[in-house]
């Protein structure tokens, strides 16, 4: 038995021995596309950013508002063609990025329940106020928006005449939104800076008791918090710009008749553009 096995081992290894070695053969470099292209972060998170619906609509939305420097621009040089050309793309990316807002119901229904629930007080009466107000306002803005392009479309009956007034009312009541964020902002700041005073007065008291008792002081505490109030300073200015873009976009639209130049709609709408895309970006 044990000769048997001996010779089964054996028998293995001469087995192993004049077994041929096979060796993998590289395919041609010319198809190793991916050699091309070394790994990288920014693609990484372009992928993630892009598969989102929000990281979708701020790339389409910096191409509308662009485009319609780009307009005036070739208008300004009498190439008619090249202007009209990008009219073509800007008119559908509008309807697409309507239609991506079809869902903004929920988010906002979410967004009530978290304004409201007993596990996420408002840091101030005033803020709570306003969400409730901003809530109201797109509670109205949303769907008047939809029976808009609804209407705007001929998927329903509406008359031309009252599917413009819809648009009108659904941009007033987003104008109104606009105007409180300016004191949502507002209040934010002045909270901030109640904070800022607080922690800098608590480093004070602390750097004091330290020459009093010659203790060192741990200051790890305040460092993450004054790192969290340069964050949130940081959020207020950028809110700040994205609010200023949007008023007189929402002005305008308000309006049955204006005279604030398309132009300008791009311009304005850009500045909001490019800072809601980096908002986006550095949070994917």
């Amino acid at each position: 038995m044990a000769a048997a096995s001996k010779q089964e081992v054996d028998s293995t290894s001469s087995e192993d021995v004049h077994k041929p070695v096979v060796t993998r053969k590289n395919a041609p470099s010319i198809l190793a596309l991916g050699k091309l292209f070394p790994p990288s972060q920014t693609l990484d998170q372009a992928v993630r950013f892009l598969s989102q619906v929000r990281g979708t609509d701020k790339t389409l939305m910096i191409v509308q508002y662009f485009s319609k420097i780009f307009i005036w621009y070739f208008v300004k040089r009498g190439r008619e063609s090249t202007a009209q050309r990008i009219r073509n793309l800007s008119g559908p990316i509008s309807d697409f990025r309507i239609l991506l807002r079809y869902y903004g119901l929920l988010p906002l229904i979410q967004w009530m329940q978290y304004v409201d629930s007993d596990n996420s007080p408002a840091p101030s009466p005033l803020l709570l106020l306003l969400d409730r107000l901003q809530n109201i306002c797109n509670l109205i803005y949303y769907p008047l928006e939809h029976i808009y392009w609804l209407g705007a479309h001929e998927i329903i009956p509406i008359s031309m005449e009252k599917t413009n007034r819809i648009a009108i009312w659904s941009c007033r009541f987003w104008a109104a939104y606009v105007a409180l964020q300016f004191v949502h902002l507002a209040e934010e700041y002045r909270l901030y800076k109640t904070r800022l005073l607080t922690i800098e007065a608590q480093v004070k008291a602390a750097d004091k008791k330290a020459k009093e008792t010659g203790e060192p002081v741990d200051k790890s505490v305040y460092k993450t918090e004054l790192a969290a109030l340069r964050a949130e300073k940081k959020g207020i200015f950028i809110n700040t710009i994205i609010n200023t873009g949007y008023l007189p976009l929402t002005v305008h639209w308000s309006l049955e008749k204006s005279s604030f130049p398309d132009v300008g709609v791009g311009i304005f709408g850009g500045i909001a553009a490019v800072a809601q895309f980096y908002v986006a970006w550095k949070s994917s």
